[in-house]
């Protein structure tokens, strides 16, 4: 086994206990571990985007409004959580309608500060909601490792050649045949069923957060950049391993906030917010 691969194994074993770890306890600390990742994907998205370099008020903005966001994450009120998202986007929209910039700083702001939001709704304060993030871990971490070994065993077709060449149709397929089930197993040990709402939403994280990773590999590739960073030892940077889960959380959390527009439910307010756990 060579060093590099023996770096990234320990690497991800220490990661996964993190995260496990933070969901397991909830609370404060899992609260705090959403917090933190938001910092960091932005601290990444602005490096790979060079935002300090194109609009270094926009940056400095930016680094504000996302440290707001992250401690009202940790320390506030949930209910804040999207007006303070909406109004400091709408904010930094205006850089580049006003002055010319680019979106970067916008799409920055939108996705971490959406990322540490999205995950501490998930995980809520109840002990459901540690069910309901396992549910999305077992969906998106069963899409990226099958969607791999049956890409690599099988084949075939480019799935976006021009963003992500070594991802094929027949790994896309695989992975969310894999994330179904997966999602499917969670539910059938906590609910001792599966229901047909259980498994289209299991189809629909699936095929998010593979969207997530082509979307990361877009933005990678628009600004010729291997890795988002080296913080994670053989890995790369967080927005290297959080791509395909966050946009699951985004998905959930989008869904959470249409039916809140149904029923008056506010996202976050309580202890998770997946339909059925």
């Amino acid at each position: 086994m060579s060093r590099e691969l023996k770096l990234r194994i320990i690497s991800a074993i220490v990661l996964a206990a993190v995260i496990l770890t933070a969901t397991w306890y909830g609370g404060m600390m899992f609260r705090l571990f959403a917090g933190v990742l938001s910092l960091l994907i932005y601290y990444e998205w602005t490096s790979i985007t060079k935002l300090s370099d194109t609009n270094p008020t926009g940056y400095a903005w930016g680094w504000f409004a996302i440290a707001v966001m992250s401690g009202n994450t940790i320390f506030g009120e949930p209910s804040l959580d999207l007006p303070l998202l909406s109004g400091f986007t709408l904010t930094a929209a205006l850089f580049p309608v006003l002055r010319g910039k680019n979106w970067w700083l916008v799409g920055g702001m939108i996705y971490a500060g959406l990322s540490g939001i999205s995950l501490a709704a998930i995980r809520g304060e109840e002990p459901t909601g540690f069910v309901a993030m396992v549910f999305v871990f077992a969906i998106v971490w069963a899409t990226d490792i099958l969607a791999y070994f049956v890409g690599r065993a099988i084949g075939g077709p480019k799935l976006a050649p021009s963003i992500s060449p070594g991802k094929t149709w027949s790994g896309a397929i695989g992975g969310t045949v894999s994330g179904v089930i997966a999602g499917g197993a969670v539910a059938a040990v906590y609910h001792g069923r599966i229901g047909i709402v259980v498994l289209a939403l299991s189809l629909a994280l699936s095929i998010f957060s593979q969207i997530g990773d082509l979307f990361e590999s877009f933005i990678k590739r628009r600004f010729k950049v291997k890795d988002s960073s080296h913080l994670i030892p053989g890995h790369g940077g967080f927005m290297d391993r959080v791509d395909g889960l966050v946009f699951a959380c985004f998905t959930v959390f989008l869904i959470a906030v249409v039916h809140a527009a149904i029923t008056g439910d506010v996202p976050g307010s309580g202890g998770g917010i997946l339909p059925g756990f």
